[in-house]
């Protein structure tokens, strides 16, 4: 037994070290081209005569066409296979994302957005439902928290790079600093979506590296728990009430996200710093805090085999942290400190999600019910950089979109606790853990 342990960690190690390092520079990529409007912004109004209502609209009609698309992507990575997909998503998101250098105004700014939410869709639960294909859920959330990290490193390494990038580049070649950000940020996704298409593999058959006994010990794995679900249909995904409730979580959480991260560059500025490279520097100190919670978090799920409690905790603690934010918004230090809380309750929460979807949803219709959940969640993405906005109408207080957000969140929380069964719970019975993974790893 104790052999078999050691041959299935080093087997999930070596399929880690192929697969993770690769996906999560995918998804910084991915993260980076999404949200650096956020530090364009800082620019890009004055210039372009936008006023912030119609950045707001700009920036959340990428999830329009985000949602249009989302489910049909999904199925069509299943048709086709994740190598190809990917990579198609991959370069043409990138291709348009540095297109966003040649918006002239209000009208554009919406098209080009819009576009890119077309291009990108499919891609995160595109992964989402292909880590479904290679590890079962019970240690799923450590490898979707190493995954989903990449939104913290992409604001750890890509605030500053996009400050940097706007300080130097301004007026050369008679473009802005804004036009040079879209540019230079969209070739990589372009570079490596074309790398995507040698090195994924679709499955695990297909896996050259991998050798016949890894390769059923990782299949029979997955047959194992796939006997214990029940919906396996795209229709099974269309009519079952948890992926609507769980889409309506993920709705709240992606408000919460997105209403911050769009915005936070904004919020440092005020506090006087006028610098980009600065503001930069300063908005990657959240997301650092929030790249080791998430990781501990997660490792602290997957070992205990708990998803809703550690959820319902964590999005609480994300929700008191905007609230104290705001409460101290006249004191940077403070301020900085409680949005770090944020960002940990709120990105932190992700990876401790999106295995419970997979708790009962296998075969298509893991990858339509994946799909649903995270097109109609990432809707969030359109309300979120609204709310300051719509706020403003009703509320003098500049911290009241932060309390609108906790709230918002604060009802996520509450609809886990009531309608999602403690069923989705897994428990940690495979003959292996992280430490033995671990040791593996460094064997």
């Amino acid at each position: 037994m104790k052999t078999h342990a050691s041959f299935e960690a080093k087997t999930y190690s070596k399929v880690d070290r192929r697969l993770i390092p690769f996906l999560f520079l995918c998804y910084i990529l991915a993260y980076l081209d999404r949200v650096n409007v956020g530090f364009a912004k800082l620019e890009m109004l004055n210039e372009l005569s936008l006023s912030d209502a119609a950045f707001a609209m700009g920036a959340g009609i990428f999830f329009i066409g985000y949602f249009f698309f989302e489910v049909p992507s999904n199925i069509l990575l299943k048709k086709f296979g994740a190598r190809m997909w990917i990579a198609r998503i991959m370069v043409s998101w990138g291709i348009i994302s540095s297109a966003m250098m040649f918006v002239q105004g209000e009208w554009s700014f919406y098209a080009m957005r819009f576009l890119l939410g077309i291009a990108e869709a499919g891609f995160f639960p595109g992964i989402i439902y292909y880590l479904t294909l290679w590890y079962p859920s019970k240690i799923r959330a450590t490898r979707t928290a190493w995954f989903v990290s990449a939104i913290a490193v992409s604001g750890v390494i890509g605030n500053p790079v996009s400050g940097w990038i706007m300080d130097t580049t301004s007026g050369h070649m008679g473009m802005s600093g804004w036009q040079w950000l879209f540019l230079i940020e969209g070739i990589p996704s372009i570079i490596v979506g074309i790398w995507v298409f040698f090195y994924l593999d679709s499955s695990i058959q297909e896996a050259r590296w991998l050798n016949d006994r890894e390769k059923r010990l990782l299949i029979k794995n997955l047959d194992v728990e796939d006997l214990h679900k029940h919906e396996v249909r795209v229709i099974d995904a269309f009519k079952s009430g948890k992926v609507y409730v769980l889409s309506t979580v993920y709705f709240t959480l992606v408000i919460g996200l997105y209403g911050v991260t769009f915005w936070l560059p904004t919020i440092i500025k005020a506090f006087g710093i006028k610098d980009y490279s600065e503001i930069g520097l300063i908005t990657a100190i959240p997301y650092g805090v929030s790249v080791i919670g998430m990781i501990l978090l997660s490792r602290s799920s997957d070992r205990t085999g708990e998803r809703r409690f550690h959820y319902i905790f964590n999005i609480t603690a994300g929700a008191v942290g905007l609230i104290l934010s705001g409460v101290f918004s006249t004191s940077p230090i403070l301020s900085v400190i409680f949005l770090s809380m944020a960002t940990v309750g709120i990105i932190g929460s992700i990876p401790l999600f999106w295995p419970i979807p997979s708790a009962f949803l296998t075969g298509t219709a893991a990858a339509a019910g994946i799909g649903i959940v995270n097109s109609i969640g990432n809707l969030g993405g359109y309300i979120g950089p609204n709310v300051p906005i719509w706020v403003k109408t009703f509320s003098s207080n500049p911290s009241a979109a932060l309390y609108a957000i906790a709230g918002i969140l604060l009802i996520g929380a509450l609809l886990v606790m009531v309608f999602i069964p403690e069923s989705v719970n897994t428990r940690p019975s495979v003959s292996f853990d992280e430490e033995q993974i671990s040791r593996a790893k460094s064997a």
